[in-house]
């Protein structure tokens, strides 16, 4: 009996460890998600108003563009 117990015991001990570790590795992808948000917003901001028509974009579609970087921020203004 004892021996189905341990193996019991070391079965819950590995799961919760897989858990712990999944939750880590979220964090740390959110993390490295922000810092590449944050690097591209600063590099945009730095730019003057002439390189920012360049590539098309304002300071104000700045965050839009750093939040959706697969995105082609020329499809967000409104014609007119």
């Amino acid at each position: 009996m004892s021996v189905i117990y341990q193996t019991t015991g070391l079965v819950q001990t590995t799961d919760s460890q897989r858990r712990n570790v999944g939750v880590f590795k979220n964090c740390w992808n959110a993390f490295q998600e922000w810092r590449k948000w944050e690097r591209l917003r600063r590099d945009l901001c730095s730019l003057s108003d002439q390189e920012l028509e360049d590539i098309g974009i304002t300071y104000g579609e700045i965050d839009y563009v750093a939040s959706n970087r697969n995105t082609d921020p020329r499809g967000i203004r409104s014609a007119g």
